[in-house]
């Protein structure tokens, strides 16, 4: 199940009124900083701009591949832990509008944690410690620690007992 918290809207649909949510001026600001991120090779450098700028919190020795869109409108909602990769292309999403409410939700990603390319990410959700997410997944709920998740709709391949088994045989 996500964590989400969900605001009500009344008139246009809720993205239509975006700027009364949230500011012109820091969407502008995350956008900018979020595009140099994206092509920036260098993984230290693309840390320190998302900690600094963003206020995203990331741990030591984490890698966002090139492509990585973090949530332009509330990257601060996202936790990254320390020596985790997030795959080519993945999007990371900390809110969602919808024709009638908004919906916000911290994203948690576990340490040792492993996203592949192309997955999408939904607010709410936490990714435990040692999950392994395949290529191109929708992550809509929970991962345990240590399972490996895969598809749309994500279902659990291996949980971690499964995956500790399979290595030892």
């Amino acid at each position: 199940m996500r964590k989400t918290e969900s605001y009500p809207v009344k008139g246009p649909n809720s993205l239509w009124q975006l700027y009364k949510t949230i500011s012109f001026w820091k969407v502008v600001k995350n956008f900018i900083v979020i595009q140099v991120g994206r092509y920036t090779p260098f993984l230290g450098v693309k840390n320190r701009l998302y900690r600094s700028m963003l206020n995203m919190k990331i741990g030591q020795e984490t890698a966002l591949a090139v492509m990585v869109v973090p949530d332009f409108l509330y990257p601060e909602r996202i936790t990254i832990g320390r020596n985790t990769i997030i795959g080519y292309n993945t999007t990371i999403l900390a809110h969602e509008y919808l024709t009638s409410e908004y919906r916000l939700g911290d994203v948690v990603i576990g340490d040792n944690a492993m996203i592949g390319a192309n997955t999408t990410i939904l607010p709410g959700v936490t990714i435990g410690d040692g999950a392994v997410v395949s290529a191109a997944t929708l992550v809509n709920r929970d991962v345990p620690p240590g399972a490996m998740v895969g598809g749309n709709p994500m279902q659990i391949i291996y949980t971690a007992e499964q995956r500790k088994n399979k290595q030892t045989t």
